[in-house]
């Protein structure tokens, strides 16, 4: 695991996990990030990618679609079926290029899909964002159950007549 350093303190704990079967793919990935502020982690095939979700609990992962034992598709489709992971945001990274793809990683639950060979200003951008809007998503349900909590320490209301 490695841990990134920046000023900005909107993704200070935030974790990404880069699963990718090729290692030189990963390790361009990591130098990309290098200025998010950002725990990250990698994966080297779909079944370790599943293994390190249980373990490491990324905020983002960007996700190849070729590799072996589970392709990408499988792992996405797999952790938006669980509720439990279904909030972690899916970047699939890949050289696959048809619409038919496309439609694939749409189907299987992508938040978003980034065309290798990867432009590193438009993926840093990219997770930002992500990272903003899984913030955002959490302080919403932070609030939501602060609200609930409230509405349930409040008196029954009286009927008036």
């Amino acid at each position: 695991m490695q841990k990134n350093n920046s000023d900005s303190s909107s993704t200070a704990t935030s974790r990404i996990l880069i699963a990718d079967d090729n290692e030189p793919n990963r390790e361009l990935l990591e130098v990309y990030l290098a200025d998010v502020d950002c725990e990250i982690a990698t994966a080297v095939d779909g079944s370790d990618t599943l293994e390190k979700v249980a373990s490491f609990k990324p905020d983002i992962i960007l996700l190849d679609i070729m590799m072996p034992k589970l392709s990408g598709f499988e792992v996405c489709q797999q952790l938006k079926a669980d509720p439990t992971t279904r909030q972690i945001m899916v970047l699939m990274v890949t050289a696959l290029g048809e619409l038919g793809d496309i439609e694939r990683a749409v189907e299987a639950g992508t938040d978003d899909f980034l065309s290798k060979p990867v432009n590193k200003i438009e993926l840093v951008k990219r997770v930002e964002n992500m990272l903003k809007l899984r913030h955002v998503s959490d302080e919403l349900q932070r609030l939501r159950s602060y609200i609930s909590s409230m509405d349930n320490d409040l008196p029954p209301r009286q009927a008036q007549s």
